[in-house]
């Protein structure tokens, strides 16, 4: 079969300011093959996809089946921002098994071996090395100067959901790849500082540790609320998908984003009054005005909270084992990161000679508010998604 194998690059093209439009998976197929009967060009068909808006999971197989229809290196990157931005979402009803709902007793016993294989097994997963690669992709790059005269410095375009500009469209924005430690089956947080001025630089950085398997299971039935949803084919096999709830009482999920702006202003302005009314100083029929000196300096800090969360967990019937985890953290309206959506996929990796189940790839699917709590610019949101894969696993030294 044949599979997705354009380089991403970034390729910018002006796109026409249209309402982005909701459609399904195969409403997206039609409009490739209709697009490609028409010639159109990649930048062409990049700019069709800038517009919408999946209300199902792009799965990877229905990706593969698209490829014949995708002329190009920039409409190639859409389609991965339409399956980031998809990710927790069901996929299309055509996918989804009409087999009836086990009855209460089967269910539990599902759960019980799901539990019994995330605490026993899946947590106990050896120190491990491995190789993470991660594409970027956003909108929104321009950043908070650090430093300003009188007037506001700050950048960052505005999103107004009746103007579409190119800058708020998400695209391509780089690649890392750096070698990551794994413990009880969860990527360990970085102790060493980086440099990277992140905030400053644009961009956002994750600090916190991602979602931990058993963590989750644990704190979803302390809170009660785990709940039978449906069944799922995952990588062709039976999958039960159940839903869960931690409200803030149970969570111990600890994001942390780097960074936002922190801005004061200091300095001395004169004013004067218009007509010469109401100010000191101010002299008859004179205009009114403002001189002096002020700065505004900006440092940049981190953002950390405890959150509720939900999302759902898909266990393989047969054996019990977790194949997949989505994570979706509860922000406040007032809080600065409004959205964090994470996806993990658990695949077999043999580690010398050993067969383990660990995490072959993650989506994030994050909103913030750039300028965080600075007055400084208009409200405006940035978009930031994260795929990134794993490989070369091996035990730690």
């Amino acid at each position: 079969m044949k599979r997705f194998g354009w380089i991403l690059v970034l390729l910018l093209a002006a796109s026409p300011a249209w309402a982005a439009k909701k459609i399904t998976v195969q409403q997206l197929k039609d409009l490739l093959v209709s697009l490609q009967a028409s010639k159109k060009s990649d930048a062409d068909v990049a700019a069709e996809l800038k517009q919408i808006e999946l209300t199902e999971e792009l799965t990877r197989p229905m990706m593969n089946s698209l490829v014949d229809y995708v002329p190009g290196p920039q409409s190639t990157e859409q389609v991965y921002v339409l399956e980031a931005k998809s990710a927790v979402l069901m996929p299309p009803a055509a996918d989804v098994p009409t087999t009836p709902a086990p009855d209460a007793a089967a269910q539990k016993a599902l759960l019980d071996k799901a539990t019994d294989y995330a605490t026993k097994t899946f947590a106990q997963t050896p120190h491990l090395t491995a190789t993470r690669t991660t594409l970027r992709f956003q909108d929104n790059i321009e950043a908070l100067a650090s430093s300003s005269g009188m007037h506001s410095s700050a950048k960052e375009m505005t999103s107004d959901p009746s103007v579409v500009t190119a800058n708020q469209f998400v695209r391509y924005i780089g690649s890392t790849e750096i070698p990551v430690e794994l413990q009880n089956g969860a990527e360990k947080v970085v102790a060493a500082k980086d440099k990277t001025p992140w905030g400053a630089n644009g961009q956002i950085v994750l600090q916190g540790q991602a979602p931990v398997l058993s963590t989750v299971l644990q704190e979803a039935q302390a809170a009660g609320k785990i709940a039978w949803l449906r069944w799922e084919t995952v990588n062709g096999k039976t999958t039960a998908v159940f839903s869960y709830v931690v409200d803030k009482k149970k969570s111990h999920y600890a994001v942390n984003y780097c960074c936002f702006p922190d801005s004061e202003q200091a300095g001395v302005v004169h004013f004067s009054g218009q007509m010469g009314t109401g100010q000191p100083g101010g002299a008859a029929n004179a205009g009114g005005g403002a001189k002096g000196n002020m700065q505004t300096n900006t440092t940049w800090k981190e953002y950390k909270t405890t959150v509720p969360y939900h999302g759902e967990i898909f266990v393989d019937a047969d054996t019990g084992i977790v194949v997949r985890l989505d994570n979706i953290a509860d922000f406040k309206n007032t809080d600065v990161v409004h959205q964090e959506d994470q996806r993990i996929d658990y695949g077999p990796v043999t580690v010398d000679g050993k067969a383990m189940v660990l995490p072959v790839k993650t989506i994030i699917n994050t909103e913030v508010v750039p300028n965080g709590d600075s007055g400084a610019g208009k409200y405006s949101t940035r978009h930031t998604l994260f795929t990134a894969e794993y490989k070369d696993y091996a035990a730690a030294k």
